[in-house]
């Protein structure tokens, strides 16, 4: 999965400069936020150092580094990603790692085999080659004089997920993990199937991406020549993502592998599992605390797909203190409490009106010892306990889902949902008044679905809403599933038509206090565009029965004299604003059209992002684009269409001066690079088309062009 941030600084791969940074914050909101902020240190920077693998490959890394590291070593962090710590996540890094330094930790930035300065090529998500990568990347930090053998890893979405798959094979050097935006699943829970459905807005999207980020270059201004015969074997030779993740429609060894819920005994370190309640990924947390040996804290906040001191919608919290507590108590020894907190801290937003809550989530945080916790109970709402609205006959081609938001969320208010009213009045609904007191749930709601389908395939959306007193629907969570799985992910089965189909399963886990005076409301839809990929045949899913079971917290008695129901610690405070940056970001807002055709019904949703970095230390100019569209007409089964275009530019002026050319002429040291992409996912019964375009630049001209097609089977989806 994916981050965002933007240019940063490096240097010459052979000699690399040392920079001081020092930083006086040290008080938040006038109290001490831990040991290392009321202790600021002086950090050294190693813009580019290059780590030794095996093979002969070279990772590209940056450091953090306490200024007494030589004297006397010190534990180390790893982030270990493919996002171009150059410039993709420069502007990001900087708020994390000389954070870690100052707080007496080598903090260390590696890139993938294959990513931005390092050599090699990368083959696929969580390869082998990626794993064993990180190994002797480990094994090479354990053995610096800098280091006393001890290494934490940190790391969100791709990071996150790697960061578990090493700690399961027992690297000695590996001390403890903080996994954010996560899963142990690869199949379950990331960005191409849920509840063995095709995720429509993410599967060709994050190809998409991938093909674009595989296909940037290394940096002249770092490895010098040879740069442009590495772009060309990068463009060349680099995976297609979408044939590979279209071809695994069941949860076969494909998904398997480097999913660590395969063995969830092999992690033996403790783990901090870090989500958000509009991060797709925040089911992980509550799996991993019921299925992990190991020790294993949850920390479920109300952000998206961030880390927690850049949460949006926030509250944001100081996330790099919380880090540092961790890292304190596993690799320093540090008696700070950390392994008596409660294993679930959990952030529970309150009913607020649609569209108020986009920035700022009004609610508290609560806290459970252990998880599952006593108060918390699995509670079944069934159809006699409720009110039933709408046709139990839903149609897979009904203009339902573009209210909901994208599957995978940054924080924009363009990505989230907003009022679910007009696509609930489509739906199926089930509803249950609050009528006597407020109620909290903590955890993961399961539905439980009798269903027949008209063809032998059926997909269906279930979602879960807060219905306040004048109608308004909040999207609190939701769930896809492709009723052929019913038995099994990895052995689904056709549906015989007009036979009932009984199925339970998850929608992604959440935190929520519904008021008294609202409703909670289930709906239930068998189209739900562009979140989930249509069937292949215009179908009717009749619903005959659905119930929902939510995980109902108690809140705790408070007597007069107690502490309220409520969780509170200094990190859990505003984070502090970050020290000088010395890169300038902008950009435009996030956009997210809809066009409908008033004469065919023809939609058509357009996400469009577009973003500049420029960093003043080595006048980096670095820009993109992505515009997705996803179009479908209501009288065509087939129409279902994904489009997806990527533009990615590097621009750096001339920095050297002229060289004693006979003709006086300069040979500045300037570059400028664009990568422009297209990618398009459809299809028809049996099978779909994938297909992309890339065209590289070089000064303005035509550097290297690739395509590739293909057709995939469907396999009952």
């Amino acid at each position: 999965m994916t981050d965002y941030a933007g240019p940063g600084i490096f240097n010459d791969a052979q000699n690399s400069n040392v920079t001081n940074q020092t930083s006086s914050a040290d008080k938040v909101n006038g109290f001490s936020s831990g040991r290392y902020r009321s202790n600021p240190a002086t950090v050294k920077t190693v813009p580019h150092t290059r780590i030794p693998l095996s093979d002969g490959t070279e990772l590209s890394a940056r450091m953090w580094m306490p200024e007494n590291c030589h004297d006397e070593p010190v534990p180390a962090v790893l982030e270990y990603i493919p996002y171009r710590k150059n410039d993709m996540t420069a502007a990001r890094d900087l708020t994390i790692h000389p954070e870690f330094a100052r707080a007496g930790y080598v903090s260390i930035r590696v890139d993938l085999r294959g990513c931005g300065d390092s050599t090699g090529l990368m083959t696929d998500e969580y390869s082998e080659t990626e794993l064993s990568d990180g190994l002797e990347v480990l094994r090479w930090i354990g053995e610096q004089p800098w280091c006393n053998g001890k290494v934490g890893i940190i790391g969100k979405s791709w990071g996150g997920f790697n960061g578990l798959q090493l700690a399961a094979l027992r690297p000695p050097e590996l001390a403890a993990v903080i996994s954010v935006c996560s899963t142990d699943d690869r199949y379950a829970d990331d960005v191409h199937y849920n509840g063995g459905a095709i995720v429509a807005d993410q599967m060709l999207s994050w190809a998409s991406t991938m093909w674009a980020y595989n296909a940037r270059p290394q940096d002249p201004d770092v490895v010098g020549e040879g740069w442009r015969e590495d772009w060309a074997k990068r463009i060349d030779d680099a995976p297609v993502n979408i044939e590979d993740w279209l071809s695994h429609q069941r949860r076969d060894s494909y998904w398997k592998h480097a999913s660590v819920c395969e063995d969830p005994q092999a992690i033996q370190v403790p783990v901090l599992a870090v989500g958000g309640l509009l991060d797709e990924y925040r089911t992980t947390l509550f799996r991993l605390m019921e299925t992990a040996s190991c020790t294993v804290h949850a920390l479920l906040g109300p952000w998206a797909h961030n880390y927690p001191h850049q949460g949006v919608p926030g509250p944001a919290i100081d996330f790099i203190a919380e880090c540092v507590r961790w890292w304190d108590h596993w690799m320093s020894d540090v008696d700070n409490g950390v392994d008596t907190q409660p294993q679930l801290r959990a952030y529970i937003p309150d009913s607020a009106p649609v569209g108020t809550d986009i920035e700022y989530r009004p609610g508290r945080w609560v806290a459970e010892q252990h998880w599952p916790s006593p108060n918390v109970t699995p509670t079944q709402f069934t159809e006699k306990q409720g009110s039933c609205n709408g046709q139990r006959a839903q149609l897979s081609t009904a203009p339902i889902g573009t209210t909901a938001g994208s599957w995978l969320q940054f924080g924009p208010a363009a990505g989230q949902p907003v009022d679910q009213r007009t696509d609930d009045e489509q739906s199926f609904v089930v509803e249950w008044e609050v009528a006597e007191s407020d109620v909290e749930i903590v955890g993961t709601p399961q539905v439980n679905l009798h269903a027949q389908s008209s063809h032998e395939t059926g997909v269906v959306a279930v979602r879960l809403c807060d219905v306040a007193p004048d109608g308004s629907s909040h999207l609190i969570t939701m769930g896809l599933f492709n009723l052929t799985h019913r038995d099994s992910h990895e052995s689904p089965s056709p549906v015989v038509p007009g036979e009932t189909v009984k199925a339970t399963f998850l929608l992604l886990a959440t935190a929520h206090r519904f008021k008294r005076g609202h409703k909670i409301r289930m709906a239930v839809s068998a189209s739900c565009w562009p979140l989930l990929w249509p069937s292949p045949q215009e179908t009717t899913i009749t619903v005959e029965h659905a119930s929902l079971e939510l995980p109902v917290r108690a809140p705790k008695t408070v007597q007069p004299g107690d502490q309220p129901d409520e969780w509170s610690q200094p990190e859990f405070r505003e984070p502090p604003a970050t020290l000088h940056s010395p890169i300038e970001l902008g950009g435009a807002p996030m956009k997210r059209l809809l066009d409908v055709d008033m004469v065919s019904g023809e939609t058509t949703v357009r996400i469009i992002t577009e973003d500049w970095q420029f960093d003043t230390s080595n006048r980096l100019y670095y820009y993109t684009y992505e515009c997705d569209k996803y179009t479908r007409n209501p009288n065509d089964a087939t129409s279902a269409e994904a489009v997806c275009t990527r533009i990615v530019k590097y621009r750096r002026d001339g920095l050297e001066p002229p060289s004693n050319n006979l003709d006086g002429s300069a040979e500045p040291n300037a570059w400028d690079v664009e990568i422009r992409t297209e990618s398009r996912m459809n299809g028809d019964e049996t099978r779909f088309l994938v297909s992309n375009r890339l065209e590289a630049f070089d000064g303005g001209k035509p550097f290297r062009t690739r395509e590739t097609q293909a057709e995939i089977p469907r396999d009952l989806n």
